[in-house]
């Protein structure tokens, strides 16, 4: 099995030419599609999601990836030699309706997986710091640690991690992922995770100049800006296979922070800017299961891994994009 799995992966190593995404439309789907049409081309990239927007560009299908059958027509018909499968209910939405987190995140997974077994497709799904749980040593995060997460989300994080390792032994199917830390972008909107304060204090801070945050003073999560999201994606996936020992789960990371240093950062260029608290207890509960900062050693030995954006960087983008975009939404 595994001289299968190795001649497999030789022939897949950069060979990314047509590639289906599920939760296109989610934060991550909807920038990662752009980025991905720009470098393999518009035709080569199928976007799905469970809705259709009025206004798409490119190939785009609706699918419900609780249906393996269409999932599997789509592809084959595509003639996907890739699967990104984003398609998920995140961490605080998740522990809002667990079942249905279970049924969507678990059941959309194993189809991706079984859909990319029958036709020998590379796979992509981003596991995330949410995999990790109380007793994970919070400092320096090592890559192979206790697992034991306390919120539905880590366990379904958990149980896909294990479910694409799985594959990957036993079929020999080019599984691939990350543990994907709090996404900060001015694209898309927040999708209801727990890092979202990162996010919408952009947005409050330029409309209100004020913002109240939800997760506590001095709690410490890791964080990364987009676009290192979507090149750690692509770098992973053009990765020699050979190369990869951890495959399905490499911590990465681009900065560690609490809400009263981006408070600060976001001062030094809107001076006026004032954050107060109103802690929310179900999502102060999970930032406080997940680690202050993972060690990202693995992704930087086994594929190169490198982030460009720290706090200030990333701020400063993060404040000219957002304006621009804020403007032209006043305008319209």
């Amino acid at each position: 099995m595994l001289l299968r799995s190795t001649i497999v992966h030789m022939w897949r190593f950069g060979e990314m030419e047509k590639i289906m995404v599920t939760g296109a439309l989610g934060q991550i789907g909807s920038e990662l599609v752009e980025k991905l049409r720009s470098i393999y081309g518009e035709d080569n990239v199928l976007a799905t999601d469970i809705r259709k927007l009025e206004h798409t560009k490119g190939p785009f299908e609706v699918l419900d990836v609780t249906d393996g059958q269409r999932m599997h027509d789509l592809a084959k018909d595509f003639g996907a030699d890739t699967m990104m499968h984003l398609a998920a209910l995140l961490s605080a939405t998740a522990e809002r309706n667990p079942l249905l987190a279970w049924n969507l995140n678990m059941g959309g997974l194993m189809n991706a997986l079984e859909v990319s077994r029958e036709l020998n497709l590379q796979f992509f799904t981003p596991s995330s710091i949410g995999a990790f749980g109380p007793s994970t040593p919070k400092d320096d995060t090592p890559q192979d640690t206790l697992q034991r997460p306390t919120t539905m989300y880590g366990v379904n994080k958990v149980a896909g991690e294990l479910l694409c390792d799985y594959y990957f032994n036993r079929f020999g199917v080019d599984t691939r992922g990350v543990r994907f830390p709090g996404l900060i972008s001015y694209v898309t909107p927040p999708g209801g995770g727990t890092t979202d304060y990162a996010v919408e204090i952009f947005y409050e801070a330029i409309q209100q100049g004020k913002y109240t945050s939800y997760i506590q003073e001095g709690t410490y999560m890791d964080m990364m800006y987009m676009p290192d999201a979507l090149q750690a994606i692509v770098d992973l996936m053009e990765a020699d296979s050979s190369k990869l020992i951890h495959r399905n789960a490499f911590n990465i990371t681009a900065m560690s922070f609490e809400p009263s240093q981006i408070a600060a950062e976001i001062k030094k260029h809107l001076p006026q800017f004032r954050m107060d608290y109103k802690v929310d207890p179900v999502r102060q509960a999970i930032a406080d299961s997940w680690p202050n900062s993972i060690n990202t050693d693995a992704a930087k030995n086994e594929w190169g891994f490198k982030a460009e954006y720290d706090l200030a960087k990333m701020t400063i983008d993060m404040l000219e994009k957002l304006k621009i975009k804020l403007q032209k939404k006043a305008i319209s």
